[in-house]
């Protein structure tokens, strides 16, 4: 099997891009951005000209992105381009995927969790489970997760995240019984993750933030470990039903990045379901700090 070469690559890169300006270019009318129609138009939607004016980007340099001659479009050009062309968030994201740079925007890369996954994640009672992304933010857990680990959403939202948890809470410190093989293990495949992220701020903010907190994050990272995501069994002793065993499994719920995942814990043994059951019947937790 032969794989195309990094030129090729780019060049349909390129013209992907290109088409795709010109498609969204077109639909868009002179009045949906102010600009009065006249009595001569007879392209489509809006010309270069006008995308360019709008964007303030060089009629030149739009023309050629717009021709695939364009070797590296910079994420400010693509932000006010995406702007004009009243890009929607799917549009947006398609658009940076395309030039192949990192989405500068605030959040960008954070889209609300869909009702589906949310139903996914509840429906896998009475086993612990998390929606998660890329970088392992929690963006959601069901009842048994929270029961069994403690609730997140009582953290700050830039503490729900299994690695900063695994790093700093004194709970998970204490409770998962291979704490130190789990957190080099995370942090492996972590930077294995961040290969295809390495430029984006949401990344580098917050791998800045774990390496200011944690010498031991900063001695583990500091050894270029990478490893792939992989099911083992975890043991976690929690406090008032005792040690349960669970094998972890991924269930992604996008071929395309960023990606959300469902991440499922279930019992390894019969002593672990039990536990399970048990703990079920219990009023619920504290947060996860």
């Amino acid at each position: 099997m032969t794989t195309a070469a990094p030129e090729q690559t780019q060049h349909v890169r390129r013209r992907e891009l290109a088409a795709f300006l010109r498609s969204r270019r077109e639909r868009i009318t002179p009045e949906q951005v102010g600009l009065p129609r006249g009595t001569r138009r007879r392209t489509p939607g809006l010309r270069r000209e006008e995308v360019a004016q709008l964007s303030a980007v060089g009629i030149t340099w739009y023309t050629w992105i717009e021709q695939a001659r364009a070797a590296h479009v910079s994420a400010q050009v693509l932000d006010a381009v995406a702007r004009a062309l009243l890009m929607d968030p799917a549009e947006r994201a398609h658009l940076f995927a395309l030039a192949g740079t990192a989405d500068p925007r605030t959040g960008a890369d954070r889209p609300a969790a869909s009702g589906t996954a949310l139903k996914v994640v509840e429906r896998l009672a009475p086993y612990p489970a998390s929606l998660q992304n890329a970088r392992y933010d929690l963006l959601a857990v069901n009842r048994p997760f929270a029961q069994l680990f403690g609730d997140p959403a009582g953290l700050p939202p830039a503490d729900r995240n299994c690695l900063w948890l695994l790093t700093t809470s004194e709970r998970w410190k204490r409770d998962f019984l291979d704490r130190d093989e789990m957190l080099r293990d995370l942090i492996a495949k972590y930077r294995a993750g961040m290969a295809e992220h390495v430029a984006e701020p949401a990344w580098k903010e917050q791998l800045g933030r774990l390496l200011r907190a944690s010498d031991e994050f900063r001695e583990l990272w500091q050894r270029h470990e990478v490893a792939p995501m992989s099911p083992h069994v975890k043991r976690y002793m929690h406090p008032r039903v005792g040690l349960v065993r669970l094998e972890h499994r991924n269930m992604w719920l996008a071929p395309q990045t960023p990606a959300h995942r469902v991440v499922a814990y279930l019992p390894a043994d019969e002593e672990s379901e039990e536990r399970l059951e048990r703990l079920a019947e219990l009023p619920d937790e504290q947060p996860a700090g």
